[in-house]
């Protein structure tokens, strides 16, 4: 698990460290790990750092300090190392000392001839897009292609929300101290390197799986397990207008787990033909027993429908709400009150503002975890950054790596994951990040399918590479 940390909790992490350690240690300890970091790619870029040239255009305060320190030390090992002060009267004294004592040379602007630029503008006390001064000097940066390293957040972007709202770095690589803040997983902050200075920091309420934590989680058969121990997973899904979407979601919830998977609804003999493992009936009451219901994907908004979704909360057992269903949640809140088998609830931003009574807005964590407080569901916010909070306040980040699953009927496969693994027993909000990570991973690995050239995704591509996905954790 990756854990993200406020400020604030970083801030009050160092208090001791500070407190015990002589004055410009910590500093100074961040720097050589920024240094090396930024070492490291002058190396993978150019083949060494002789010659290399770097720049560093500084703020005020520590992070300025921080980008300094860095460029003494690069100077140090035979890098050129030049400086843009954006104020000179408040530069930090004693890291501005070592770089001009060590050659290193300031600057009215970044030089042409820099490999790479250091972005010590501002850190995470930062807040708003960049100043005026400092966005003419990146301005320049990026018409010329010069790639910038950032120290800890790339400046102009919200270091709690990741939101951009005006001029902000964009940087290839940013290099982070002690520990991960939200801005690194919500934001596009390049590569993240995080560089351990010593802080102790507790585990956070904010986190994202990785792989390992993915893999150590998803099901897998035992010797003694059949087809109803694996869990059963019930889809209420499609309909004659929108057969596609039951196939998409019950085959998705097929390659997901080897569990068994019933399928309740009108599309039963369109599912039946692509997916002939699964058993159909044609209402849920015919269904038989299940252990997770995933109900809404082109299920339609009219009386049969609504009729669907009252019996998948009216039951036991967790349930996916999802698409149509949502538009019906959205009318009838009341119909998740006082359900005590989970319920994830997995709205793109316009089902979320219908739910929510407003759009999620620029801080999409803080706008999850109220729905999910609010409704007593596990509610996944789709997108890029798929954020997923429980009603304890726990959140889940999943940075999707691309965007090839922001296609038509990938939602609906999405779904059909999530109900796999909520019937084979995972918690809810962790089967929903497991399923976010993996359905990422399958639409990554179907854009580069059959080549190493991305090529469009389809969530029906999306589908066919699931298992790759799993596979490979």
């Amino acid at each position: 698990m990756r854990h993200y940390y406020t400020a604030d909790a970083i801030r009050a992490a160092e208090a001791p460290l500070l407190a015990s350690l002589p004055d410009g240690v910590l500093m100074r300890r961040a720097a050589y790990g920024l240094a090396t970091a930024v070492a490291a790619e002058l190396r993978d870029r150019t083949g060494g750092l002789v010659g290399r040239h770097v720049c560093a255009v500084v703020g005020s305060g520590d992070n300025g300090g921080d980008a300094l320190w860095a460029a003494t030390f690069l100077r140090r090992r035979g890098v050129a190392a030049s400086a843009v002060l954006l104020n000179p009267d408040r530069t930090h004294a004693k890291a501005l000392a070592a770089f001009r004592s060590a050659g290193g040379r300031l600057a009215p602007a970044v030089p042409p001839s820099a490999d790479l630029v250091l972005d010590g503008v501002v850190g995470i006390s930062g807040t708003g897009p960049l100043r005026e001064a400092a966005a003419e000097v990146f301005a320049v940066v990026e018409a010329a292609g010069i790639s910038v390293v950032a120290v800890d957040i790339p400046s102009g972007i919200d270091v709690q929300t990741g939101a951009i709202a005006g001029p902000a770095v964009r940087a290839v690589l940013t290099v982070t101290f002690g520990g991960l803040k939200p801005v690194h997983a919500l934001a596009d902050c390049g590569r993240v390197e995080l560089i351990d200075i010593g802080l102790d920091l507790p585990d956070t309420d904010l986190l994202s799986v990785q792989a390992a934590d993915v893999k150590a989680r998803w099901p897998l058969p035992g010797v003694h397990d059949d087809k109803y121990s694996q869990g059963v997973t019930g889809i209420m899904a499609g309909s004659s207008t929108y057969p596609g979407a039951a196939i998409l979601c019950t085959g998705a919830a097929v390659a997901a787990t080897s569990g068994m998977k019933r399928y309740a609804g009108s599309a039963a003999a369109e599912v039946v033909s692509h997916w002939p493992e699964v058993v159909a009936a044609p209402n849920p009451h015919a269904a038989g027993r299940v252990q997770a219901w995933v109900v809404g994907p082109g299920l339609g908004t009219d009386e049969k429908a609504l009729s669907a979704l009252t019996f998948a909360l009216g039951s036991a057992v967790p349930v996916v709400v999802d698409a149509d269903a949502l538009t019906l949640l959205a009318a009838q809140p009341e119909l998740v009150a006082g359900r005590t088998a989970p319920t994830v609830l997995t709205p793109h931003a316009g089902e979320f503002a219908r739910l929510n009574g407003s759009p999620p807005g620029e801080d999409r964590v803080a706008a999850t975890r109220r729905l999910a407080d609010a409704l007593g569901a596990t509610v996944l916010l789709k997108g890029n950054v798929t954020v997923i909070a429980d009603p304890s306040g726990h959140v889940y980040l999943n940075r999707a790596g691309g965007s090839w699953a922001a296609t038509a009927g990938s939602g609906d496969v999405l779904s059909g994951i999530i109900g796999a693994l909520l019937a084979a027993g995972l918690p809810p909000a962790e089967a929903a990040a497991a399923a976010a990570f993996v359905h990422a991973r399958a639409a990554n690995v179907s854009a580069a399918d059959p080549g190493p050239t991305s090529v469009p995704a389809s969530a029906s591509r999306i589908l066919a590479h699931i298992r790759q996905a799993i596979a490979e954790l």
